[in-house]
């Protein structure tokens, strides 16, 4: 499997196949970062262009995924890969616990350590769910979708493309969080939050509107 990225998030992507004993043909792409190595802990090969990364699909695995943050920069790279023949996958640690009662996982999810998801969640493609966060029931969490470290989604909770959670943000029940939201750490969400905004605070309230 190529990660896309060889910094920062990576290294939490790497640990989950470590424990999750799949790191055959593991390497990574970086063409942003001044690299002083070509490899990665003496160990796994550093990708640093887009011809030798189409190589990689066609010589070693065809699989990816994207170790990077940030919703609309993970949608870019997905683009990016998949237009040399990569196929997105998930990386899900087996620390995690799933429900096992209708809970979709959509194609190119990270799912880490100490993640709990209930029953009757959909996880659509490329969401990020970090560390020890957990996902209520009948849940849906939307395309590109980043929740960090140590956030609370409650049951009957919707998330829309491209909205960022912020670190241990508590998200209470029945609520709609629109497209392209960006919910700020420590933040409680007690009512719906429209598209294209940030919103914080206990409870959280709108700060700023982005253009749309």
């Amino acid at each position: 499997m190529l990660i896309v990225g060889a910094k920062g998030f990576t290294k939490e992507v790497l640990e989950v196949l470590h424990i999750n004993d799949q790191l055959q043909h593991i390497s990574f792409y970086d063409d942003v970062n001044v690299l002083t190595a070509k490899t990665l802990y003496n160990k796994f090969e550093i990708i640093t262009d887009l011809e030798t990364a189409s190589e990689y699909f066609k010589n070693k695995s065809k699989l990816f995924t994207i170790g990077i943050g940030n919703p609309i920069l993970r949608k870019q790279l997905f683009d990016k890969f998949t237009a040399i023949d990569g196929i997105y996958s998930s990386v899900i640690s087996t620390n995690a616990k799933i429900g096992h009662y209708n809970t979709i996982i959509e194609t190119g999810s990270n799912i880490m350590c100490g993640v709990v998801i209930t029953n009757d969640v959909h996880i659509e493609t490329g969401v990020l769910i970090n560390l020890n966060c957990t996902i209520g029931h009948d849940t849906k969490i939307g395309k590109f979708v980043e929740i960090s470290p140590g956030s609370n989604i409650s049951g009957n909770c919707k998330i829309g493309d491209y909205s960022t959670i912020g670190t241990n943000v508590t998200v209470l029940p029945n609520i709609t969080i629109g497209t392209n939201v960006i919910v700020a750490a420590g933040a409680v969400v007690t009512k719906d939050v429209p598209d294209n905004c940030m919103v914080a605070g206990v409870p959280a309230i709108i700060k700023k509107y982005f253009n749309q």
